[in-house]
């Protein structure tokens, strides 16, 4: 992106806090960026976990997408509701407006997916508008989760690779980094939107999930052939969820491919942002991940 450049923001999933939202807007206008927000962000529907009705959710994110003047779509918060609108948006028109950047994490990962299959485009896993680390200090947003949104939007040089505190399978592995929230990854097999890590690295992060949850989501996973051909597991954040690595390495490690965990990508602090859908590089004796900035060239 570039200064200048228009983002609107929409609620694709729960309702977001009236003025952390209007403080996050100050600061991505602090970027030089131009910023609208969609007609419904600040709806409430009668089910008080969504941001407004569906169809008006969807809507918004839809003409956002769709608008030649828009460069990038940037969510509100996540919580729960993206995934009801997937039936809902118009792919053909979605995919006739051409690529832009999509930011969010958490429960927009049922977007990344299908913008991904869908779309063929790379979207932005990163923070949230309306999230405590962009808004919730007066003082201002967190500072690494901050620059490394920064960079993800604006740089255009030499990668900068996220790094861990654990590796739990030694080696190397290149291939598109795909992924994101376990909990949503799970919950669409079985689905159009099916996740498959084939010829990947998996990129995979959890909040407030009981180890016993956690086996249970990575089972269904592997029984449903979702990590068949993947080349290289990246394990983020796992916050309020206990111990997992117990789980992750007895679910994983049988892959027999490189995994490098404790990246700061996902919830908690600091939220380091990572592209999905474009080439990323697994490398254990430095127990990082470094993932592409040139996203629209080495998109598949």
């Amino acid at each position: 992106m570039r200064q200048g450049d228009t983002v609107a923001i929409v609620s694709p999933s729960g309702p977001p806090n009236p003025e952390l939202l209007r403080r996050g807007v100050q600061r991505l206008e602090s970027l030089g960026l131009k910023v609208v927000t969609g007609a419904h962000a600040l709806d409430r529907q009668n089910l008080e976990y969504l941001a407004g009705e569906d169809a008006a959710r969807a809507a918004d994110l839809q003409d956002a997408w769709c608008d030649p003047a828009v460069s990038g779509v940037f969510c509100c918060r996540g919580g729960y509701g993206a995934a009801r609108l997937l039936d809902l948006l118009d792919w053909d028109a979605m995919r006739a407006a051409g690529p832009k950047v999509l930011l969010g994490s958490s429960d927009i990962t049922a977007l990344h997916n299908a913008f991904g299959i869908e779309l063929g485009v790379p979207t932005l896993h990163g923070p949230m508008a309306a999230c405590d680390v962009i808004a919730g200090d007066e003082a201002g947003p967190e500072p690494r989760t901050w620059e490394s949104l920064r960079e993800a939007l604006f740089e255009t040089g030499a990668p900068v690779p996220v790094t861990g505190d654990r590796v739990l399978a030694p080696g190397r592995a290149e291939g598109e980094v795909r992924g994101g929230n376990l909990s949503l990854l799970a919950s669409m097999c079985g689905t159009r939107w099916q996740p498959s890590f084939d010829g990947c690295i998996a990129f995979l992060e959890d909040i407030g999930e009981e180890p016993y949850r956690v086996d249970r989501m990575l089972t269904q996973l592997l029984q449903a052939g979702v990590f068949d051909g993947v080349r290289g597991v990246a394990l983020g954040s796992w916050v309020g969820c206990g111990d997992p690595y117990p789980v992750l390495e007895d679910r994983l490690r049988p892959l027999g491919v490189p995994i490098v965990a404790g990246l700061p990508v996902g919830h908690g602090t600091p939220q380091m942002s990572m592209w999905l859908g474009a080439l990323g590089v697994i490398d254990t004796e430095s127990c990082s991940l470094t993932g592409s900035t040139g996203v629209w060239d080495q998109a598949r």
